[in-house]
């Protein structure tokens, strides 16, 4: 009869030493607890015990902590599969703590290696053993989940007496000894956001002006509308401390007032959509006034609903008058027209002979500006576009537009002979105060 094939297990011995004293002898504890194990290793070579050739000690290295070279060692040659079986003189050796045991029983779990005590008779490749474990793990549980639960009484406690229990303070805090004072530069910040959604109604408008303002987080990340959302909802800017959805009176000052964050407030509960088309129609038409049709007549902004949706058009006045039909271009949409008359000026921007008269009219007020000042303050035009806020961009086309002929061959832009002067004097503004 042929024998059965014994599966061979790769065995790695574990050592520890608490103190560095006696580690300098030829023959130390460390010593010992290798013979101890390769014995019992040895012992057990029927079983397909086999012993790993790398040593796993630590000397001189407490058990209250995994924080141990050795042992961080073993833990990545087990999870590099290299390793069945941990071997060690006795459980203390591998640590003294029943929560830091537990971790590591998770990871010999994970990757099927089992666990031997020599001295103890603990062995997690027999039942007796794995039962054994089994106790210890619940009682390593128990105690994790008692910590757990005095831990989060304690914070709730703390919370309900308005401390602060540390993490990112809010922007416009800063923490000195554990506890949130007003860091008054950002503070300002924080009293112009909540002043300004006041007036504007709209996240995504306000994170445009916070960006333009240069207003960025601690971190120095730019502010975004879900972020500004998070400061419009923080009630620790009343001076307030939140423990599980309730509020409580905090022990740090308050930025804002109480009567500004119910105003918020009554913002914030109306419905976002209706919000964003209520910003959407209250946007400045950038060709009010400016586009006429090719009977002569102005066209009007307007727009209409369907569905929730905004839909903004420009429509003849001859239409509004006599009717549909009484105009060969009756209506057009304004997204499509305006988007035509910017590609255009953003066309006329990149010319050298607007440049040259751009540099001409702003040295005029000021020698020491070059043409390539000039060529600079244009070219920064045309990304910032999508910047600007939508009254910003309409003054800028009023500022250089005369006026938008549009037929059904196309469309026609005329310039402001003195516009391209007055928007060099603005866009140069700061280069001038700057050497002046």
């Amino acid at each position: 009869m042929t024998k059965p094939i014994v599966r061979k297990l790769r065995c790695a011995i574990y050592t520890r030493k608490s103190s560095e004293e006696g580690l300098e002898q030829e023959f130390n504890s460390l010593h010992a607890q290798r013979e101890a194990c390769e014995a019992y290793i040895a012992s057990q070579r029927s079983e397909g015990w086999v012993l790993v050739r790398d040593q796993y000690d630590d000397g001189g290295v407490s058990g209250g902590t995994l924080d141990r070279p050795g042992l961080q060692r073993l833990t990545a040659d087990i999870e590099d599969g290299l390793v069945d079986v941990v071997v060690v003189y006795k459980i203390d050796r591998l640590s003294r703590s029943l929560a830091d045991f537990a971790k590591l029983v998770e990871v010999f779990d994970r990757n099927g290696v089992t666990f031997v005590s020599v001295t103890q008779s603990f062995n997690t490749t027999t039942s007796m053993g794995r039962l054994t474990l089994n106790i210890l793990l619940s009682f390593a549980q128990f105690e994790r989940e008692v910590t757990a639960e005095r831990i989060r009484d304690k914070v709730a406690a703390s919370r309900k007496k308005g401390m602060w229990m540390g993490g990112v303070p809010p922007f416009g805090y800063r923490v000195e000894n554990r506890k949130l004072l007003i860091d008054e530069e950002r503070a300002e910040h924080v009293r112009w956001i909540f002043a300004r959604f006041l007036e504007i109604g709209s996240g995504t408008e306000l994170a445009r002006e916070v960006a333009k303002r240069g207003i960025r987080t601690p971190r120095g990340n730019r502010i975004d509308k879900k972020y500004l959302y998070r400061m419009l909802n923080n009630r620790a800017y009343i001076g307030e401390a939140v423990h599980k959805g309730e509020s409580y009176p905090g022990e740090h000052d308050a930025i804002i007032d109480r009567d500004v964050w119910d105003k918020v407030h009554t913002i914030l509960t109306e419905s976002p959509r209706k919000r964003a088309a209520r910003t959407r129609a209250d946007m400045p038409a950038l060709l009010k006034g400016l586009l006429y049709g090719p009977d002569g007549a102005a066209f009007s902004p307007t727009h209409t609903r369907k569905g929730g949706k905004l839909y903004r058009y420009y429509v003849s006045q001859t239409v509004l008058k006599h009717g549909a039909g009484t105009c060969p271009v009756g209506r057009v949409p304004a997204g499509e027209i305006e988007a035509a008359v910017i590609d255009q000026l953003r066309t006329v921007f990149r010319q050298p002979e607007i440049v040259a008269g751009t540099w001409k009219a702003a040295h005029a007020d000021a020698d020491d500006i070059t043409e390539a000042d000039a060529r600079r303050a244009l070219q920064q035009l045309d990304p910032l576009w999508d910047e600007l806020f939508p009254a910003e961009q309409a003054r800028i086309v009023t500022l250089l537009v005369q006026r938008v002929d549009v037929g059904t061959d196309g469309l026609n832009v005329r310039l402001r002979v003195d516009g391209l002067s007055g928007l060099a004097h603005e866009m140069l503004a700061d280069r001038i105060e700057a050497a002046a």
